[in-house]
């Protein structure tokens, strides 16, 4: 970002940005890749390496079910979002994901658990929710802050292990990771993105298998 002239980058000029309210009044059209699609579309791609203890032979009893997390308005859509104040927030132009960031977080936290630990990981769409440990939560920041030009990952874990009626355990910890010096661009922010979901997916894997 060129501090000195005072200008955002083309990418995140004021005249192509709107605020949420009127996005959120038409998210199709926000998400419609019309006529002309991009290049190419960002998605997440995992850096955990196998274990050498990993064997993925563990049964059903001790499986662990990744759910699909909640999220606020502006991630349930397949744009980037881009914080530009404390009360003003836009798109990053011709950023697209694959699938919503939802998803895409969910299978990366599966394949990091999968790749470090020996258990059963469910994260599919007919995954069970009464698997004997659960991992649920909210993604609350998947995007771009245009203010300290840095993507930032957040998110609000719950974990849960079924030791019946009496016994079940309900714990949940906060994760998020922030890269600086981002530039406002798609490949970029994309990169950079995937840099930070992976390392909270390590540090959720590290929490899972904790007790």
């Amino acid at each position: 970002m060129n501090r000195s002239s005072g200008r955002l980058p083309a990418a995140l000029r004021p005249a192509k940005l709107a605020l949420l309210a009127p996005l959120a009044m038409g998210l199709s059209a926000c998400v419609s890749l019309g006529s002309e699609p991009p290049e190419s579309l960002l998605t997440l791609s995992s850096t955990a390496t196998a274990s050498e203890a990993t064997t993925s032979a563990a049964g059903a009893e001790g499986a662990i079910a990744v759910l699909i997390p909640e999220v606020p308005a502006k991630l349930d859509v397949l744009r980037v979002p881009v914080k530009v104040s404390d009360t003003e927030i836009a798109y990053l132009q011709e950023a697209f994901w694959v699938e919503k960031p939802a998803r895409l977080f969910r299978q990366l936290i599966g394949e990091s658990l999968r790749m470090q630990t020996g258990v059963l990981v469910l994260d599919t769409e007919d995954t069970p929710l009464n698997a004997p440990r659960a991992l649920r939560g909210t993604l609350r920041e998947f995007g771009y802050d245009a203010t300290r030009s840095a993507v930032v990952v957040q998110f609000d874990a719950i974990r849960s292990t079924d030791g019946g009626a009496e016994d079940s355990k309900f714990e949940t910890r906060r994760f998020e990771a922030v890269e600086t010096g981002v530039l406002a661009e798609p490949s970029d922010v994309g990169q950079a993105l995937n840099r930070a979901a992976n390392q909270v997916a390590a540090e959720v894997t590290v929490w899972m298998t904790e007790g």
